[in-house]
């Protein structure tokens, strides 16, 4: 599973039409993405889809289930209580 461009939803999709963005989301990614936020950010550092899930425990892995893995720069961690390998 995976995010990817595409050009019309599959049979069983949910389409979510928001300031002109539409997202395809296939039933079995909707569960998991339930309560959850997305939106894209951009940095200095980086950019690209941010996911706000308050369903996830977080985790350690920056991108495997961290609840947040955006860097804080204060604490010197990647959103995840400790140092977890991110690229700083």
């Amino acid at each position: 599973y995976g995010m990817a461009f595409e050009a019309a939803p599959g049979e069983y999709d949910t389409v979510i039409d928001q300031n002109g963005v539409k997202l395809f989301i296939d039933p079995t990614s909707l569960m998991y993405l339930s309560g959850a936020s997305i939106d894209y950010v951009e940095t200095p550092m980086a950019s690209g889809f941010k996911i706000d899930n308050p369903n996830t425990a977080p985790s350690c892995g920056c991108g495997s289930g961290a609840a947040s893995n955006e860097m804080d720069d204060e604490a010197g961690t990647c959103g995840c209580g400790g140092s977890c390998g991110c690229s700083h």
